[in-house]
Parts: C-alpha cells; sequence; structure tokens
C-alpha cells in the first residue's frame, strides 16, 4: 500500500538522481548550448516530470518540487560537466545554482508565493508561469551560465593541454565559482508546532491532538538533526580524510580499508532517512498544519531499514576498536580528528561551543534507531483509536523493535565471539515475551546450536589471529626474527595450509550468520551447511593435522636456538587476542574443533524431537567427521616417526673430531627400533662390570649410544661409530645367559646357577634380574669392526632384538634393490681366473694355460669402424673383446705384470705399463679393421717409451689442449716424472726415404720429450685437472703447474685436521674431486676431506670416515666410489653420504674413468641424480668364491669376475619408511608432512 502510494503521488525522481545521461539523448541536445540560460529553460519545460502535488490540503496539477527541477537539469548537463569541466558525475551544485537562476527571473514560483529560495529537496512545490493556470509567457530567462562556459581558446582540446588560465578542462574552475555548501543557512531549532498553527485552527483541536501534533513536529524535527548529523561525517571526516595531502593514513590500501571499516555503511543509512524525511516533508506539506497519518510512512520505511542499519549497528564494536587503534598508533590521525571536531564546532548552526567527536557521530544510527519506539508510542497514546493511523503505528513499533533485534544479532555476529557482546547467549537475544513459546528441549536445543554456532565464530577469530599475531608480524619485522632465508620454510612448515582451513570456516560462518538472520530465533537444522563445509575442508584438514606434530617441534627447535623468536612467543601468549593460548595451542585447534563438533552435534540430537530430519541426517553427519579424524592419524603417526628422527638427529652427540652424516633427514629414514643393551666396557679397569647402553635401529644403522640428561632433555653420545646395515651380520643369538656380576669376558663358560633353569636356546626368562642374555653380531668395517657382544635383560628382548635387526637388514636390502645408484654390468666372467689360496694348485691338478692372474687394469675404447671394445690387462697380458661379451674376450699380447693400460682415441695409440715398463702399440696392430673397410697401413711393433723396469705408474691428460703422458720412475725416494707428447705426423706419417748412407730409414718416435721435473718423495699417482696437475705423494696433494716449476701441498694446516695428524701414517691419498661449491674432497685411504680451491678446510665438519680401507677411488658425477677389498662404498661426493655398498670378494677397481674422458677425475660434475651420465665411467673386478676341492682332487681356478658399473635412476617409495606392518604409504600428495629439514651432523642447526 504505502510503496504504490510514494511512487504514484510523491514521484520522486529516485532514476533521474543515479543516471548521466543516455545515448539516445545524444543528438536532440545536439544544438543545446549549455552556457545559455535560455537552452536550459527549454530543456526544464520541456522535460521536467509534472504531477498533481498536494500541498496544506490543497492539489496542484502540472507540479513538480524543487527535486524534480535539479535532478532535470542536472540529467541534462552531467555530460559536459564531466566532458568539458572536469566535474563530477554526482555533483548537483551547479543544477542547484541554475535553478535557482531560473527561479529568480520567474521561469516557476512557488504555489503559495512562499518567499524560500529553492532547496534540492520536495519541501516546496512550483509551477511554471507560462500554463494554463497563469497564463503564457512571452519571453524566457536570458543569462550566460558562466560556471558552464567553455574555454576562449580555439585550440582546446586539440593538444595535451590548454595554454589558457582559466580554461575549465583544468578541473579547478568548478571549484573556484562553486560553493562547497549550497543550502541556505537554517535556524538552529524548529519553532514549536502550536507557534506555527493559526490561533483559530488551534482552539478547534482537543489536548490530544495538539500534544499527538507536537510530538509528531519533534520525530521530524529530529530526523532532520540526525541527516545533518549523518552529512557532517561524510563532508567533515570522510571526504577530508580521502583529500589529506599529506596523506594521514598510507597507503592508499589502508586507508579505503580504515574507512571501510570504522564508517561501513554509514551512508546508506543517511539515504534512508533521507528518503524517510522526504516522505516526511511531503505528508507535512501535503496536509499541514495537521498531519492525520505518519504511521503508514514509518512502516513503509522500515523494510529499507532491514539491512542497513543490523549491518551497521553490528560493525560498530568493531568500528571504535578499529579507530581507537588508529588513535593510539597514528599521532597524525589524532591531529586530524582533533582539527575535525574543532571545524564541525565553527560551522553555522552550530550549538553554542559544544564539539563533539568522530566517537558521537558514529553512534548516532543505533542511538536514533533506539528513540523511534519511544516516540511512536508516545504517537498511539495521543492517537484516537478511530484514527487508522493506529494499526500502523502499532506495527512500526513491533517492526522498529524486531529492528532493533536484528541489529542485536548483528552485533553478536560482528563479535566473533569476543568481547562483552561475543558473550551473548541465546536467551540473551530473544525477548522474554518470546521464550516461552519455546518448550524446555526446544530452548536448550536453540541454545546449543546458538553456542555452535558461537563455537564457529571463535574457531574463525582464532585462525584469523594466527595471521595478525604470528605470520604476518614473522614476515614484516625488522630486522626478521627468523633468518630470511629459512623463513618462508618455516612459515610454511609450521602454518602449512592453515589459510585453506580459514577460507573454508569463514564461508561456513557467513552460511550459518545468514541462517540466524533468517531464522532466529528458532533454527530448523544446521546439518545441511555442516555438511557442505565438511565436504569442502575435508582433504585441507587430511594436510593439515598430519603437519602438527612437525609444526610443533618446528617451534620448539626455533625457540631453543633463537632467543629472538622465544621473545616473540611470550609477546605473542600476552596479547590481548590470545586469552594466554601459545603458538602450539592456536595450531592445534583444527584438530580439537573436530572432537567439539561430534560433542556438540550428539548434544543436538538428544534434544532433537521426533520426526526431525536431524534424527537421520546428524548420525550420518557425526560419522564422517570421526571418519576424517581416523584417516588423519595415520599421517599423525608418519609425521611423529619423522619428528622423532629429528630430534634425534638433533641429540646425537659424536666425539670430539669426529662426525658422520645418518641421513636421518631423508624422507624415507624410518626409525625401527630403541632400546637397552648392556656391554663389557673396552678397558679392563672399569670397575662397573657392564656399560649401558641406548642403541638406535634405523633402517639404515644401528647406532650405539650412551644416553644422558641435559637440561631437561635427552642427549645421546656415540659410543661407537655406526655400523651401516649393509655391513652387519648377525651370528648368535641363542647363547646361554650369563651372570650380571660375573668378571669373566667369555659369555660361553658353563651356565651359572642362575641360568641353570633356561632351556637350551637360552630363550626362557627365569625372572632374576642378575641374570642377561647374550647376543652376537658382527660389523664388517674397519674401524671397530669385528664381533661385537651384548646383553639384554631379557631371552624376551633378545628375541625382539632379533626380529628387529632381521627386519632392517632384510628391508635395507629391498630397497636398496629398488634404489640402487649403481648396476653390475658383466663383461668377463670365466676368462680370467688366478689360483685358489687354500687349496695352492700344482701342475697335476691345472691347466698351466687356465690362470690368468689377477685381472689389473681395463679401458673401453671404439675402433674407427665403430666395434665398441673393452680392453682388460692381467698378469698374462691383454685381453680385447667385445663389451658384455664374454666368450669373445681374446689374448693380444702376451705381457707379464700388467698394471696399467690405456687408449689414446685421438692417435690410435694402446698404452701398456707391463712388467714396470712404458709401451705404446698401434691399435691397428692389436685389432685390426676387417678387409672390407681397410684402414691406412699403421706400424706394427710398439715402441718403448720408458727405460728398463723402472716406471711405477703414468697418467694420460691435457694440458694447454694437448694430451700429453706422464710417467714416474723411482729412484732411491726421489720421483721422476716425464712428460711425452704424440706426435700425430709421426704415427701415421709414411717411412722416410732411405739413401746409399742409410739403406733402412731410421725409426721415427712417435712421441716426442716435453720436459722433465722430480719430487723428492714416495709418490702414488698423478691426476690431471683443469689447468694443473695433482700429484699424490706422502707429502699429501701436490698441486702444480706444468708451464712452472711453483707448487702447493694441500690441505692446508688447520685445527680442524688435528685428529688426522696421527693418521697421516697410515693414510695414504688416493684422489681429489671437485665439488660444486669450487672447492675439493681429497680422499685419502682411510678418510676424505673437503678443502676450497685454496686448500684451506672449507666446512665445520670437514672430515668423512669411510667405512673400510680403500685402495683405491673412482669417480662417477656425482658419486666418489671406494674400494675396500670387502666392498665398493659408493658415497655422495657433495655431502659425503653413503649412498650404495657393493659387497664382495677381493674387489679391485680396474679403471677409474681415466682416459677414455680425459681430465674428467678432478672436474666437477653433476650433482643430481637425474643428471648422471648413463654410461659406465668404472670398471671393476672381483673374485668368486673360492671353490670346494673335488673327489677327484682336481681344483678349478678362482673365476674373476670383471663388471663395469651402469647408474641408475632411483625409485624413490612413497611416504615413510618404517616396519612393514605399519608402513604408511599416502593416498596423494597432501598427504605427506613438509620436506625435512637441512642437514645437520651436530647438535647445532648450521643453516
Amino acid at each position: 500500500m504505502f510503496g504504490s502510494q510514494r511512487r504514484s503521488t510523491l514521484e520522486l525522481h529516485d532514476d533521474l538522481e543515479d543516471e548521466y545521461w543516455d545515448d539516445e539523448d545524444e543528438e536532440p541536445d545536439r544544438f543545446v548550448n549549455f552556457s545559455l540560460l535560455s537552452h536550459l529553460a527549454v530543456q526544464l519545460r520541456d522535460k521536467v516530470t509534472r504531477g498533481e502535488h498536494v500541498k496544506g490540503n490543497v492539489p496542484y496539477p502540472r507540479a513538480f518540487t524543487g527535486k524534480d527541477i535539479v535532478s532535470t537539469i542536472h540529467t541534462q548537463i552531467s555530460r559536459e560537466l564531466v566532458e568539458n569541466h572536469s566535474g563530477a558525475p554526482n555533483d548537483r551544485r551547479a543544477a542547484l545554482q541554475i535553478a535557482r537562476s531560473l527561479q529568480s527571473q520567474l521561469m516557476f514560483v512557488e504555489v503559495e508565493w512562499g518567499g524560500r529560495i529553492l532547496q534540492d529537496g520536495v519541501e516546496d512545490v512550483y509551477q511554471f508561469l507560462d500554463d494554463e493556470e497563469y497564463g503564457a509567457r512571452e519571453a524566457l530567462p536570458t543569462s550566460v551560465v558562466t560556471i558552464l562556459a567553455r574555454c576562449y581558446s580555439p585550440s582546446c582540446g586539440e593538444g595535451p593541454e590548454c595554454y589558457a588560465y582559466g580554461c575549465p578542462r583544468k578541473g579547478d574552475s568548478l571549484r573556484k565559482m562553486l560553493p562547497s555548501n549550497m543550502e541556505t543557512p537554517s535556524v538552529s531549532t524548529r519553532e514549536s508546532w502550536p507557534k506555527t498553527v493559526p490561533p483559530e485552527v488551534l482552539q478547534t483541536l482537543p489536548e490530544r491532538e495538539i500534544n499527538r501534533q507536537i510530538i509528531i513536529h519533534k520525530l521530524i524535527s529530529k530526523e532532520e538533526q540526525y541527516i545533518k548529523d549523518l552529512e557532517l561525517v561524510d563532508s567533515v571526516f570522510i571526504q577530508p580524510l580521502r583529500r589529506a595531502n599529506p596523506p594521514v593514513i598510507t597507503p592508499s590500501e589502508k586507508l579505503e580499508e580504515f574507512i571501510e571499516a570504522v564508517f561501513h555503511n554509514i551512508l546508506d543509512v543517511r539515504e534512508c532517512n533521507l528518503r524517510l524525511l522526504e516522505f516526511l516533508s511531503v505528508r507535512q506539506r501535503e496536509e499541514a498544519p495537521v498531519i492525520k497519518r505518519i504511521g503508514d510512512i514509518i512502516l513503509g520505511i522500515a523494510t529499507d531499514f532491514r539491512d542497513p542499519y543490523p549491518a551497521y549497528i553490528g560493525n560498530h564494536p568493531l568500528a571504535e576498536r578499529r579507530m581507537k587503534e588508529e588513535l593510539d598508533n597514528n599521532s597524525n590521525f589524532r591531529l586530524f580528528i582533533e582539527q575535525c571536531s574543532r571545524q564541525q564546532a565553527t560551522r553555522p548552526g552550530a550549538s553554542g561551543n559544544m564539539r563533539l567527536d568522530l566517537r558521537h557521530f558514529l553512534n548516532r544510527p543505533a542511538e536514533h534507531l533506539q528513540k523511534y519506539p519511544v516516540l511512536l508510542q508516545a504517537i498511539c497514546k495521543t492517537t484516537e483509536r478511530s484514527n487508522p493511523d493506529l494499526e500502523f503505528l502499532v506495527e512500526a513499533v513491533a517492526v522498529i523493535k524486531n529492528l532493533q533485534g536484528a541489529a542485536q544479532l548483528w552485533t553478536f555476529q560482528s563479535s566473533m565471539g569476543r568481547g562483552v557482546t561475543g558473550k551473548w547467549g541465546w536467551h540473551d537475544l530473544v525477548a522474554s515475551d518470546v521464550r516461552p513459546r519455546f518448550s524446555p528441549d526446544e530452548v536448550k536445543r536453540q541454545s546449543i546450536i546458538f553456542e555452535f554456532v558461537k563455537g564457529e565464530m571463535l574457531y574463525v577469530k582464532d585462525l584469523e589471529n594466527i595471521v595478525t599475531m604470528y605470520v604476518r608480524p614473522l614476515r614484516n619485522l625488522y630486522p626478521p626474527i627468523v633468518p630470511g632465508e629459512r623463513l618462508d620454510r618455516f612459515i610454511k612448515d609450521v602454518f602449512h595450509n592453515f589459510g585453506e582451513l580459514c577460507t573454508y570456516h569463514r564461508r561456513l560462518v557467513n552460511i550459518l550468520h545468514q541462517m540466524q538472520r533468517d531464522e532466529h530465533p528458532q533454527i530448523k537444522s544446521i546439518t545441511a551447511p555442516v555438511l557442505g563445509a565438511l565436504l569442502d575442508f575435508r582433504e585441507a584438514y587430511l594436510d593439515y593435522i598430519p603437519n602438527y606434530p612437525i609444526a610443533a617441534y618446528r617451534i620448539e627447535e626455533e625457540a631453543e636456538r633463537n632467543p629472538r623468536f622465544k621473545e616473540f612467543l611470550e609477546s605473542c601468549t600476552r596479547h590481548p587476542d590470545a586469552h594466554r593460548t601459545s603458538m602450539k595451542d592456536f595450531l592445534n585447534c583444527p584438530f580439537t574443533r573436530l572432537l567439539q563438533y561430534v560433542e556438540m552435534l550428539r548434544a543436538i540430537l538428544e534434544l532433537t524431537p521426533r520426526g526431525h530430519e536431524d534424527l537421520k541426517s546428524i548420525p550420518d553427519l557425526i560419522e564422517m567427521i570421526e571418519g576424517l579424524a581416523r584417516e588423519t592419524e595415520p599421517g599423525v603417526t608418519s609425521s611423529k616417526q619423522k619428528v622423532q628422527l629429528w630430534t634425534y638427529n638433533a641429540n646425537i652427540i659424536f666425539r670430539p673430531g669426529e662426525s658422520m652424516d645418518l641421513d636421518l633427514l631423508n624422507e624415507s629414514r624410518a626409525l625401527i627400533y630403541t632400546g637397552k643393551l648392556y656391554r663389557q666396557p673396552d678397558s679392563s679397569s672399569e670397575a662397573s662390570g657392564l656399560n649401558e647402553l641406548f642403541c638406535l635401529l634405523f633402517d639404515n644403522y644401528l647406532v650405539i649410544t650412551k644416553r644422558r640428561e641435559q637440561d631437561g632433555v635427552s642427549k645421546y653420545h656415540i659410543a661407537r661409530k655406526p655400523i651401516p646395515l649393509d655391513l652387519l651380520s648377525l651370528l648368535k643369538f641363542t647363547d646361554y645367559p650369563t651372570n650380571r656380576r660375573s668378571s669373566s669376558r667369555n659369555h660361553r663358560s658353563a651356565p651359572s646357577t642362575a641360568s641353570a633353569s633356561s632351556n637350551s636356546g637360552g630363550q626362557s626368562d627365569n625372572g632374576d634380574p642378575q641374570v642377561i642374555y647374550p647376543l652376537t653380531i658382527h660389523h664388517n668395517g674397519r674401524r671397530h669392526g669385528g664381533s661385537l657382544t651384548f646383553y639384554t635383560d631379557s631371552a624376551t628382548h633378545r628375541v625382539e632384538w632379533r626380529q628387529k635387526l632381521d627386519e632392517a637388514i632384510g628391508l635395507r636390502k629391498v630397497v636398496q634393490d629398488a634404489n640402487k645408484v649403481f648396476e653390475i654390468e658383466t663383461l668377463s666372467t670365466h676368462t680370467f681366473t688366478v689360483p685358489p689360496v687354500t687349496y695352492p694348485l700344482t701342475p697335476s691338478t691345472w691347466n698351466e694355460n687356465s690362470i690368468t692372474g689377477r685381472v689389473t687394469c681395463s679401458i673401453p675404447f671404439n675402433t674407427p669402424d665403430g666395434r665398441r671394445l673393452v680392453a682388460v690387462g692381467c698378469a698374462e697380458g691383454i685381453w680385447i673383446g667385445f663389451r658384455r661379451d664374454s666368450s669373445s674376450m681374446r689374448r693380444v699380447l702376451h705381457l707379464k705384470s700388467v698394471t696399467q693400460c690405456t687408449m689414446l682415441d685421438d692417435f690410435g695409440l694402446f698404452l701398456v705399463l707391463a712388467d714396470k715398463q712404458l709401451f705404446a702399440y698401434h691399435i691397428e696392430a692389436l685389432v685390426p679393421t676387417p678387409q672390407s673397410n681397410p684402414s691406412p697401413s699403421a706400424p706394427q711393433t710398439p715402441q718403448k717409451l720408458s727405460g728398463n723396469k723402472e716406471v711405477q705408474f703414468f697418467s694420460v691428460g691435457k694440458s694447454s689442449e694437448r694430451t700429453v703422458v706422464i710417467y714416474m720412475r723411482k729412484r732411491g725416494s726421489d720421483s721422476y716424472f716425464h712428460v711425452l707428447e704424440p706426435v700425430l705426423d709421426r704415427i701415421h706419417g709414411g717411412p722416410r726415404a732411405t739413401s746409399r748412407f742409410f739403406p733402412r730409414p731410421p725409426k721415427q718416435e712417435w712421441f716426442k720429450h716435453h720436459k722433465e721435473f722430480f719430487l723428492s718423495c714416495d709418490t702414488y699417482d698423478l691426476i690431471f685437472m683443469t689447468s694443473s696437475i695433482a700429484v699424490l705423494s706422502k707429502n699429501g696433494f701436490e698441486i702444480m703447474d706444468l708451464k712452472g716449476s711453483s707448487s702447493t701441498v694441500i690441505p692446508l694446516k688447520d685445527n680442524r685436521l688435528t685428529p688426522l695428524l696421527q693418521r697421516y701414517e697410515t693414510c695414504r691419498p688416493i684422489g681429489i674431486f671437485r665439488t660444486h661449491d669450487d672447492g675439493f674432497l681429497l680422499c685419502y685411504s682411510q678418510v676424505g676431506v673437503y678443502v676450497n680451491k685454496k686448500g684451506i678446510p672449507s666446512r665445520s665438519e670437514c672430515i668423512v670416515e669411510w667405512e673400510g680401507t680403500a685402495e683405491s677411488v673412482a669417480f662417477h658425477a656425482p658419486y666418489v666410489l671406494l674400494f675396500d677389498p670387502r666392498f665398493i662404498e659408493i658415497r655422495h661426493v657433495e655431502t659425503g653420504r653413503l649412498s650404495q655398498i657393493v659387497m664382495g670378494q677381493d674387489v679391485r677397481c680396474v679403471w677409474d674413468g681415466r682416459g677414455h674422458s680425459l681430465n674428467t677425475t678432478a672436474m666437477a660434475g653433476t650433482s643430481s641424480e637425474d643428471e648422471m651420465v648413463q654410461e659406465a665411467h668404472v670398471h671393476a673386478v672381483l673374485n668368486h668364491p673360492e671353490p670346494t676341492p673335488q673327489p677327484s682332487g682336481r681344483m678349478r681356478p678362482i673365476v674373476q669376475h670383471v663388471f663395469e658399473l651402469i647408474p641408475t635412476i632411483p625409485l624413490y617409495l612413497p611416504g615413510s619408511l618404517s616396519s612393514p606392518s605399519v608402513t604408511y604409504f599416502p593416498q596423494s600428495d597432501s598427504f605427506s608432512p613438509p620436506r625435512s629439514p637441512q642437514l645437520r651432523p651436530s647438535t647445532s642447526y648450521v643453516p
């Protein structure tokens, strides 16, 4: 009813106000000159909307209001203002000034011929003088509208900028010519209603009606004052805040965020009340002096109040808090507010010297809404029962009160569970006269649903506090609390995907809030939105919850080593929003919230009435939530195991001068078992009898430690060098128990009385604490190797250790087989043999030709016709055959004691060191090219490059882009080096011409002597580097330049190398390899040392201890292969980490990669397994097990297996690799915890 009347009777131009111009109006206005008042007058007369308007109970046809006039003119000139005068589309000041000019020339008149100046409102009604009632008007108003006059420059608009000083396009013409306030000054107080009514009319009204009119008049007066206050907020605070220069709040994004947070939708509230005031003014104009109806207007406008008022009032507590924060932290803002308050106190119409601050104005909407019921109820009391307006007034009071209740609900929702309003319960938001409508069970049910919503709000607030209290300060504080290089990794590991959870739950809170607004005080069911949210955030929880143990570990680790971070945590705990909650408790909220869901849903289910849909849906929902919690358990277990590994890695302490990379931070690493073991002390002087040890069985090492408590933290001090499971074997686990106090070290002696009750296997417990049960294992390593005997407290524990050791060794074998760094590819299986050692062969038991002797060297090469061959040297000569075809091996040279061989591919020469003599053969002489593909004639006779039996070794490489051969001959304790250079023309050139003096051409040498140098010490090898050579000697690694005579011995003296000083007598250098940090790994027979390019140790833990005693070393980037007679030890060159062990008998390296690709040994290779060269760079040989004698007495020789090591692509198993019974394999990437931290070999973490 009210809406139709408002539109038909009042004819407000709401639509005209919002649109600026239409494209179809462009052509009719083409010839309009907006700077001429006569043109605008014609446009106004033709386009203003006319209708019947009532004023003073008198209807006026073809009339219009001041707002109609201004809106019509504004519609016509908007485009002109924007395009040619840099005006704002919504600025109506120019239109109002033009309307007043037309009024002054009597273009239209007020219907009652009042003298008030025209306002942009609906209070006054106007008509044209040339309408029928007043007669025709011949002359139009004439004048020049200077504010719309265009620039006088004819070239304006053609260039980038007009030269005219007063060009309107420069944007300041309107500001200079239009006043900021176009409103006419008004009196500070409106006259009381009786003074505005003629006495004769006042005498006819009863006292009750007079009181009613006074109250109505007061309501309109308060509405006018309220509108002025809201306009002051915009003109005195918001607009100056945006225009302030320099800015009060920076950056601009923060300024807009502050305006939105503090002022929120106060301008929307103003627009609603402006419409109400217009409706009241129209009604007052129509029915003056006695207003008969007002309830219909209030009731109709209350529907417009329904959204902006609750939203504003609900946000008001947050606005006050945000403004207080800015006032406390921003002195410029405090000064700005003070100046604005003084400005509004001196404005025209301000009451006396009263100065109101911004808080007063921000509280006006809530205060004004509370006054409506009071005034309306007062009007009701003075309204006659027969007046139809009474019914509207009563209903309006109820609607306004409901609006206040909605505002309370919005206030509660915006609090997000914090503050006084956040503690409200369902009873606080339900009127006392409404509560009796619900049964006691329904009251409890609604209260629980309300608490569910409140708990969700608190949960979301906690998630948002993680950003404000932790993430943002960690990123923004300077200097950073966590070092910048670790900050991103730390934030990802600790906070993980909490942002996803916050997004999902904020969405759920918004849905629950809307449900409250629509259904409060009785919500039918919340299962649908909770189910939808559960389906959305399920994957996020499966990713977040398993990460919590890792997050907790990261926090504890950082707090332990970073005092600033520890102080930061303490300060965050004291934060008002933290409520003394620690950072770890904040991060554990998601898991706690899942448990709360189950508890609250069960409580709702118990109070749900029969026939309700929740009786079926809530149990299904509970089952889904519990299932989600169960699905996170394997991930949590996996993360706990990972954290346990990190904890052990941080607290394992090696002896001074010793360190070892146990690879405990590997993603696939697992802890198999831990427990106490006992062992006899190494020194008989100790009186304690047995030492208690704490053993850690990982899936790669058995670590034997002594556990000690230090500041409440368990530290694990290494008692013996950790044993790789690849080198561990189990010997005896069934020996008889022995007495703990027995001083005898031989546990195999006759069982004591205390152990007599044990069975023959010694596997039953007798309950005697003095009885211990021995177990024996064997370590196949160099240091602390051999058989090791330990003791357990019971036979049960011994059985457990046996099972776990078997499991770990088997699991290690499976993993290593699946993740081999190198695989063995056979080159020869039965060609090369040696006589057995245990049963010496005699000529009667073996064939002399069947023994080839020890294989000592090999080299792969390609012939010019593309054949892929391999040469193998041994004690009885050189064999050549096709690669990976054992049956093709044929002896091509009958030489004794071959120790080295190599191939010079560019020259077609094959070099052999046999019986300490160096020979060079043309490859065509050894492997002739088939007749179908003949090659140039090649010399068949070899050349001897050295003297008689004096060469110890030789090496081939490049120096200054030239291929050279360097061999060493020994004289006493001195080492003499000869540098030879092959000459291609001599090798492939034809024979020289004969003469009568020399009937036979002289022999042409293939090599020319380049230079000679010597070292006065024993040397073992020579390695070519990029621009120098490294001579491996008793003194270390001597770096020399072939062009000069200077040399440097590395490593240089350093305190970190002190533990090696006593071992230099037994350690000899065997190789040098470049690393990617522009340093070197110096390989000795027992250890490796990392140095920089100057020879200075480059790392805090610069020494790597080998498992065996390496007799030789090879390099296939990025791995170093160390050859112990019992196994091949493969380690990563960058980290020294043990990657693989290849077991064997009498294992030897026969080709280390040199000669095939010159200078590769000391040059840096790739550091990634994915970039490894797949071609073999290393050859090796091992003996098959020694055969047993046959009944006939004949013995077979020992076969030597020659093979090459080919790199493989490792197959990394997913998830945490633990015991098969508890192995957890994640189903997707979201289950896997974050990456492990950087390697930390000691107790302190060095990034």
